[in-house]
């Protein structure tokens, strides 16, 4: 029997609880929208460049640069100046990309991290922990925060242009145990 240690929550029987609803009705199984990873330097320059590129290997994807909202003098942040870079990935890419992501952090994650509509975050301390990356003096090192959103199929109604549907009912949104249920069976992560 596998529980949390903080919850004690059976994660056995959530994951055998989830594949009996969605073997009934296929639909009901969640999948993963988007992987959306952010670097935040908190300066431009140079080494976001470079960091810019390292992200661009990594992900096979272009990253775009975050302006900063506001000046905060203590930090030296001024205005519309670049201080981070996200990419948001999707279907293989992302798959891949969560892949390597997940070997960093040991498939260990917190159960606490999932959100109520069955998003998790979580942040990987150093780059370098990414299978395939190597140290480079000239960058440093850095670490960067992945976010995994997750939903069903036939949620796109939100977001379409003809006929939108003004909210997903409650019924329909992924819940905190099938996200831990999905990243357990595709992934093999174990929560903490």
């Amino acid at each position: 029997m596998s529980t949390t240690a903080k919850t004690g929550i059976d994660m056995e029987k959530i994951l055998e609880e989830a594949k009996k609803k969605w073997s009934k009705n296929p639909m009901l199984k969640p999948r993963i929208a988007k992987v959306t990873v952010n670097v935040c330097l908190g300066e431009g320059g140079e080494r976001l460049l470079k960091i810019a590129n390292v992200l661009k290997e990594l992900t096979g994807q272009q990253p775009s640069f975050r302006k900063a909202k506001r000046t905060i003098r203590e930090f030296g942040i001024r205005r519309g100046e670049n201080i981070a870079v996200a990419v948001t990935l999707r279907g293989k890419r992302a798959l891949e990309f969560l892949d390597k992501a997940l070997e960093a952090v040991g498939r260990r994650l917190k159960f606490s991290s999932i959100d109520e509509y069955g998003n998790i975050s979580f942040g990987i301390a150093e780059h370098i922990s990414i299978p395939g990356v190597k140290y480079d003096p000239e960058i440093g090192i850095f670490g960067m925060d992945v976010c995994i959103t997750v939903e069903r199929p036939g949620f796109r109604v939100m977001r379409r242009r003809v006929k939108r549907v003004r909210r997903v009912p409650r019924r329909h949104r992924v819940t905190r145990e099938e996200t831990a249920a999905l990243l357990m069976e595709e992934f093999g992560v174990k929560f903490v």
